[in-house]
């Protein structure tokens, strides 16, 4: 038996059709007739499991747990079909205004909830369809990414190389540029490249020369020709941002960058509304890719989003210019009203 019910509809009951299941070959007994008669009743013919108990004569517990059984027999199988039409039309307006190949929204609770989790989940399962074998994927850093690592359906892929495009190895902690690209190229058991430095070194003369001298140079030119490039924006709330929170930056770092214009980062590259890296000496000593490699990317994919990000995020896509823009719904209105 095959039901449907509309994505918003809490139980499978909007069926028009279905489909008898089951061994053919034996003759059903009684409890088994029984049992497809209520399922048969309850999304089929839409009645209330209290009429179902009536008509059988049986107690609506007894309804239920043939139900349940029906379910766990595949007797019954649902497909949700169906689209949150407010969803669908938000991505469809985000990809007309911002040129965008796809957007993909993720429902939210409240506007003051913590997308990151529901962000995440969303660049998982694409991901999981995008990435392929013969590859050469830059990834960046962040909680979103992080996030989506529990929702990567992994495989094995052949010849998958994964671009760490930050440094920032040198510690051992969980919000690690390194540790996501590692845990990214496992989940498709492909070969990480990581940036063996800090995120941030102490001269624009040291930065130099740890590409030239200490074999970072490789890396560097392996981030200049990207099929994929996966990247999250940050913003500079001290309170949210992960650069502050695992002490990349300090607050009065924070502060200059703002009053310098920068809205967020990419990478590090701090930049304004209008997606311009902002003048500031925190740019000269940054171990990452530069923004102008990122836009030669064959498919880039840029996701973040939260209340504290919208200027972020309009930089971001303005400098980024992406292919695929992954958001949850209230920053998805926010960044159309910003545009509008």
């Amino acid at each position: 038996m095959a039901g449907r019910q509309s994505r918003g509809g809490g139980k499978a009951r909007n069926s028009a059709a279905a489909e008898m299941t089951g061994d053919r070959a034996a003759a059903p007994s009684r409890s088994d007739r029984t049992r497809l008669r209520a399922a048969w009743m309850y999304y089929i013919e839409q009645m209330t499991q209290s009429d179902i108990a009536d008509v059988l004569g049986v107690g609506r517990v007894t309804v239920v747990r043939m139900l349940a059984e029906a379910r766990l027999r595949n007797e019954v199988k649902i497909a949700i079909e169906g689209e949150l039409v407010e969803i669908v039309a938000l991505e469809r307006r985000l990809e007309k205004r911002f040129g965008l190949e796809r957007a993909i929204v993720a429902p939210a609770s409240s506007p003051e909830a913590d997308v990151t989790p529901a962000i995440g989940a969303a660049t998982g399962r694409y991901l999981s369809e995008a990435v392929e074998s013969g590859l050469r994927v830059g990834v960046g850093w962040g909680r979103t990414l992080l996030n989506c690592l529990p929702f990567l359906t992994g495989r094995q892929l052949e010849d998958l190389q994964v671009i760490s495009l930050l440094g920032g190895i040198i510690h051992a902690r969980r919000f690690n540029p390194a540790e996501f690209a590692w845990q990214f190229a496992q989940a498709f058991r492909g070969n990480a490249y990581l940036i063996p430095a800090p995120a941030l070194v102490d001269s624009a003369e040291t930065r130099q020369a740890l590409i030239e001298r200490c074999g970072l140079k490789d890396i560097f030119e392996m981030a200049s020709a990207l099929d994929m490039v996966v990247l999250s924006v940050g913003g500079l709330a001290a309170a949210t941002t992960t650069t502050h929170q695992v002490g990349f930056l300090t607050e009065e770092q924070l502060d200059s960058l703002k009053a310098a214009g920068a809205v967020g980062d990419i990478l590090f590259h701090f930049i304004d509304r209008q997606g311009r890296i902002v003048d500031h000496p925190l740019n000269d000593l940054v171990m990452s890719v530069g923004l102008d490699k990122l836009r030669h990317g064959k498919r880039r994919i840029l996701t973040s989003g939260g209340a504290d990000k919208t200027e972020a995020l309009f930089g971001a896509l303005a400098v980024i210019e992406p292919h695929v823009l992954i958001t949850d719904e209230f920053s998805a209105r926010r960044l159309l009203e910003a545009k509008d």
